[in-house]
């Protein structure tokens, strides 16, 4: 059985941190303020606008030690990653989750935070939160629904996203803990400690600025290492910003996906909003969900 971490109160604490790639303070003001407007304590990490001169937000040492701070942080009941980018699989391995095991709270984020997310659910059987991160918040963003997602799910609102049907869905109807993320890091992880469960879940996938002979490649690692074969169902959000060789690859990203799954009997979605995009719903990563994929709509819900 999954364990759900508390719910979030008015003038409960969300973390900001960055444990991966850098990002200014400034492009995380607007996040900030409005967790504020949203009646939430906000505590930033020392990763977020750290004074790093290289891609990371601070050294391996530095971006554990200050993860691990706030994961442990009695006052903290939530944890935002700031943004993602790339660096949490130098240092998963050294994080402790002995304390959050005992009192687990919501860890958020998505792209590079799905080793959080699988390492997480893999090993402890708690759920995650995949959701939009502190950039989605700039530009009028906290006002969308995406956006907006998050604080729904933060506050325990039962989960209902419609969306319309695509030419490749397969229909049907799956029942199942929900389990995935972002495309590269799931690949990445397979055969780690931090490797993915996917029997009997209802799976998602999106990624971005990938090219498309590699979108094949990855596809075919959780193919051959069995990811793909008994799932309940599949949701495939979006694959934007690809790139193509000189030489074309000759298939669309959704068109190389559809290839390899088209033989296995389960319900397909394509295009759900999941993605490094504005559409961005908030997933529970680890909670049970029904897919119904229809002739018309799909639909996914807690």
């Amino acid at each position: 059985m999954v364990k759900i971490p508390p719910y979030l109160q008015p003038g409960n604490t969300i973390a900001l941190v960055c444990p991966s790639g850098y990002m200014a303070i400034e492009k995380a003001q607007t996040c900030i303020d409005v967790l504020q407007q949203w009646g939430y304590k906000v505590k930033v990490g020392t990763t977020v606008g750290s004074h790093s001169a290289t891609y990371f937000s601070g050294t391996d040492e530095e971006r554990l030690i200050n993860f691990q701070q706030i994961l442990d942080d009695e006052e903290v009941h939530a944890v935002l990653c700031a943004r993602g980018g790339y660096g949490l699989s130098r240092i998963i391995d050294h994080i402790s989750f002995k304390k959050f095991k005992k009192q687990p709270k919501w860890v958020i984020g998505f792209s590079d935070i799905t080793v959080l997310h699988s390492h997480i659910y893999s090993n402890y059987g708690i759920a995650t939160l995949h959701s939009p991160m502190a950039g989605a918040f700039n530009d009028g963003g906290f006002n969308n629904e995406y956006v907006l997602s998050l604080k729904n799910a933060l506050e325990g609102k039962r989960i209902k996203y419609e969306c319309a049907a695509h030419e490749f869905n397969k229909k049907g109807e799956a029942v199942g803990e929900l389990v995935g993320g972002n495309l590269a890091l799931l690949a990445h992880m397979v055969g780690t400690p931090s490797d993915i469960k996917t029997k009997g879940r209802i799976l998602f996938l999106e990624d971005v600025g990938e090219y498309l002979y590699n979108i094949d490649r990855m596809m075919r690692q959780l193919q051959r290492s069995g990811k793909l074969s008994k799932l309940a169902g599949l949701i495939i959000g979006g694959f934007s910003d690809t790139k193509d060789t000189e030489r074309p690859f000759g298939q669309t990203a959704y068109e190389i996906i559809h290839d390899i799954v088209k033989e296995y009997d389960y319900p397909v979605c394509f295009g759900f909003p999941v993605s490094h995009e504005k559409e961005n719903y908030a997933l529970k990563v680890g909670e049970g969900y029904k897919l119904k994929v229809g002739k018309g709509k799909v639909m996914l819900e807690e």
